[in-house]
């Protein structure tokens, strides 16, 4: 990434590279170039088309993306739910990982919260295994509030898991 990257809000024109982007953070080969795998823990797809465009048209909501070098180079989602915003969907492309997007993406995110619905806590939910994604969002301020969800087994919108003891952690940060 040469320059600072711009932000704008995604459009239904922008969900099959959202997909693509997602899929590539997380899931198969091209995951392994970056730190955020998780084909260790899953298979499958991360997200899909009907996803994308859900998140996209949903009220209080916005699909930020981060584009650099006139590339899609990053994306999240926020979503206001009362004096909370949820934070989701982050995805950094595995070959401009470790250079610090990721962190300003999350600095746009949080900013946007607060500035765009007054909100006072981003919250947030990874899989509780992901030990070194929750240190990297510990080391932004994020708490592990100790609160576990068990992973939706059998729901292939969320992967193929490839481990019996998946749950969810929620991570929250005071704005």
């Amino acid at each position: 990434m040469t320059g600072q990257p711009t932000f704008r809000a995604a459009t239904e024109d922008d969900v099959d590279a959202i997909v693509t982007l997602v899929h590539s953070a997380y899931r198969g080969d091209s995951s392994r170039s970056g730190w955020t795998t998780e084909a260790d823990l899953l298979d499958g797809q991360r997200t899909g088309p009907d996803d994308v465009l859900a998140t996209i048209t949903a009220p209080d909501s916005v699909l930020v993306l981060a584009e650099s070098d006139g590339a899609l180079a990053a994306c999240c989602h926020v979503q206001r739910r009362g004096s909370r915003c949820y934070f989701g969907m982050f995805a950094v492309d595995p070959t401009r990982q470790g250079g610090g997007l990721g962190k300003q993406v999350m600095a746009y995110a949080e900013e946007l919260a607060r500035s765009r619905w007054a909100c006072s806590v981003m919250e947030m939910t990874v899989i509780r295994q992901r030990t070194d994604l929750i240190a990297f969002y510990e080391r932004r301020g994020y708490v592990d509030t100790d609160r576990r969800t068990p992973f939706p087994y059998g729901d292939e919108r969320f992967g193929l898991p490839r481990r019996d003891d998946l749950e969810f952690t929620l991570l929250e940060k005071a704005l």
